[in-house]
């Protein structure tokens, strides 16, 4: 079965109901907007085991073709992401799509590319880099590890750092990947995460489905999100990684997938206690340029109120500039809370 049964929860997508750009399949309400959503069955409640028939409530992968590659490309899995702004736009095409709506929650990134209908030159700039100009918002803040750029969730009330070469997004902005699931009310199931950052957001652009359009998928994605149902940092670390591998490389495939049985026990520099685990796809089917396997780690903890939430990072596999394992853990140990986090 699938780990948790469902993509463990933290991070919904608040303008999905009133998007009037609606894309095929999200004409039924959206589950995570429905009263009761947290009320459905605890994603964390049994140990994965992959082997076995999915359940009801696991995502039905549907057929597809090539891998998502580490930003979601390919035909079989959408890169999504979500950026507050003054107008609703849907960006169209096989990567995904691109809401740019009035809520003040989460965002997702989509495909990067040409957003249709139209709007404005600035806004659709700003939703497709997700990058944050704000001197207010990260650029106060200070690094543990010099030459290295902070990243911010203050949903979660929590921030790390990664190398200076990595580019960080806006502190609102989700992103995540979502495929199609015809047992959701919506047809498609979803993981999504905010206060990210990429390294190399245009390792490898590609036009998949030769509309003109560019599809750029980054090296490696790092973020953080909430942890709703989880009753231990273990459940979070064995339970999340899987998800992320599977969105970003190898969905509808499962039997290339692998992940920890058992958790990791980690402190942070500073003393932050939890649980990691790693998920890890190998000799995945590949027909598109941008193709790849996947790694992904999560990082189980709790904040400063006491949610479970969780860093997670996810990357190409096997290629020449694969991100080192030890890189990775030495982002992990700068994890640290930063002030009250705004969930509520």
């Amino acid at each position: 079965m699938w780990p948790g049964q469902q993509p463990p929860g933290g991070e919904q997508n608040p303008q999905a109901q009133n998007n009037p750009y609606q894309q095929p399949g999200y004409q039924q309400p959206n589950p995570y907007q429905q009263p009761g959503y947290q009320q459905q069955p605890n994603p964390y409640a049994q140990q994965p085991q992959w082997g076995a028939p999915s359940p009801a409530g696991a995502p039905t992968p549907p057929p597809g073709n090539g891998g998502a590659g580490g930003g979601g490309g390919g035909d079989r899995t959408k890169l999504v992401a979500i950026v507050a702004a003054s107008a609703v736009v849907v960006a169209a095409g096989v990567t995904g799509f691109l809401v740019l709506g009035g809520g003040d929650d989460e965002k997702t990134d989509a495909g990067k590319g040409s957003p249709s209908p139209t709007t404005s030159a600035s806004a659709s700039a700003s939703a497709s880099s997700g990058t944050d100009d704000n001197p207010r918002s990260n650029e106060t803040e200070k690094p543990t590890v010099a030459g290295w750029k902070v990243v911010v969730n203050p949903k979660w009330g929590l921030a790390y750092d990664v190398p200076a070469d990595w580019e960080v997004q806006s502190p609102g902005l989700s992103q995540g990947f979502e495929w199609e699931d015809k047992t959701k009310s919506d047809g498609y199931d979803r993981i999504l995460q905010g206060g990210t950052a990429e390294l190399k957001s245009k390792w490898c652009s590609t036009d998949s489905d030769k509309d003109g359009k560019t599809e750029d998928t980054a090296l490696a994605v790092v973020g953080s999100k909430g942890a709703d149902g989880a009753k231990t940092t273990d459940e979070i670390a064995i339970n999340t990684p899987a998800w992320w591998v599977f969105g970003g490389y190898t969905e509808p495939d499962k039997k290339s997938l692998t992940f920890d049985k058992k958790a990791t026990a980690f402190t942070t520099a500073s003393g932050i206690k939890g649980s990691y685990a790693w998920a890890r796809s190998t000799n995945t089917p590949q027909k598109g340029k941008c193709d790849s396997d996947g790694k992904a780690i999560t990082f189980g903890f709790k904040n400063s109120t006491g949610d479970f939430v969780s860093v997670n990072l996810y990357g190409a596999k096997g290629v020449k500039d694969e991100l080192p394992n030890a890189t990775i853990m030495q982002i992990l140990s700068t994890v640290r809370l930063h002030g009250t986090p705004t969930h509520n």
